[in-house]
């Protein structure tokens, strides 16, 4: 990310936007129902059953227990590979994917959509967690394919994939029945704002840890340990 600023700021239009929808939500949510009524009728359809079992396969991967375990193995690559900013961002949107969801569903406490459901899912609706997730996690990898990866098409086409895969996951929670279209939204717009946060924080953490192994293995004088970074 070479622009700093342009990025802090699509963070913290990301941010305006979510406060606005998150409000809406939790005072106003039938001025949703039309549009979230509408999208979903859309989306759905008559509920193909191919589309039925690849949208429950998919949306599967983002369960907690598969999701940790894939990121589990996906960091021990990293860290096998000394990739530590990437690790440590990796495994840092994982933690932070979970406790949003825990934090923001107890506040909104939005009820899931009256339809049929076709996964088994519990709790309130918004924010989407496995949205979310999708968004933060390979929102990471996709930061990371565009950094470590080379080639030039192998990189295009690794992006490509990992932008297919957030907005299915994000499709699927709808077409499930399990989430309105705002929930979704709402989770894109959060996971871009805590993306672009968890990238640059990484970044100052790394540059401020390696600025301190210089210094205490006497590479750099003390001084530079309180430089600006």
């Amino acid at each position: 990310m070479k622009n700093k600023q342009t990025f802090l700021t699509k963070g913290s239009f990301a941010l305006l936007l979510f406060v606005i929808l998150g409000y809406v939500v939790k005072f106003h949510s039938g001025q949703l129902k039309g549009i979230d009524n509408l999208l979903q009728t859309t989306l759905r359809g008559n509920l193909p059953h191919a589309l039925t079992v690849f949208f429950s396969s998919l949306t599967s991967l983002i369960n907690p227990p598969v999701i940790v375990t894939w990121v589990a193995l996906l960091l021990g690559m990293f860290l096998y590979k000394k990739w530590w900013s990437e690790a440590l961002l990796l495994g840092g949107n994982l933690v932070l994917t979970g406790l949003l969801i825990k934090l923001l569903k107890g506040v909104y406490q939005r009820p899931r959509p009256v339809l049929q459901h076709l996964v088994v899912e519990s709790g309130f609706s918004f924010p989407s967690g496995h949205a979310l997730a999708s968004t933060l996690i390979f929102g990471t990898l996709l930061i990371i394919v565009s950094q470590r990866v080379q080639t030039v098409q192998t990189k295009r086409l690794l992006q490509g994939l990992l932008i297919a895969m957030i907005l299915l996951i994000v499709m699927s929670r709808v077409y499930l029945g399990v989430h309105y279209p705002t929930d979704v939204l709402a989770s894109l717009l959060l996971g871009s704002l805590y993306g672009v946060i968890g990238y640059f924080v990484t970044k100052l953490i790394m540059k401020r840890s390696e600025k301190a192994r210089k210094v205490f293995s006497g590479e750099e004088p003390y001084k530079k340990l309180f430089a600006k970074a």
